[in-house]
């Protein structure tokens, strides 16, 4: 078996950005659009080609943190 020794990396930073109050809002009324949306799924009001519409929306009107990824 061969051990490979790893040294400390010094160079690697990353700085973290304190979310915002408006952003913060914006994440709630995102999650709570998505259980409502959800919901309406759930119980036949809508179909998942209208769900996902709606969700799709739902990211540009409230710009959740995990957006770029979601979409």
């Amino acid at each position: 078996m061969q051990v490979t020794k790893l040294e400390a990396v010094d160079s690697i930073k990353y700085e973290a950005k304190k979310p915002t109050d408006a952003s913060i809002k914006n994440e709630h009324d995102y999650l709570m659009a998505e259980n409502l949306t959800r919901k309406l799924l759930e119980k036949g009001l809508i179909n998942q080609s209208e769900f996902d519409k709606i969700m799709a929306k739902n990211r540009e009107t409230f710009s959740p943190f995990l957006a770029e990824i979601m979409a």
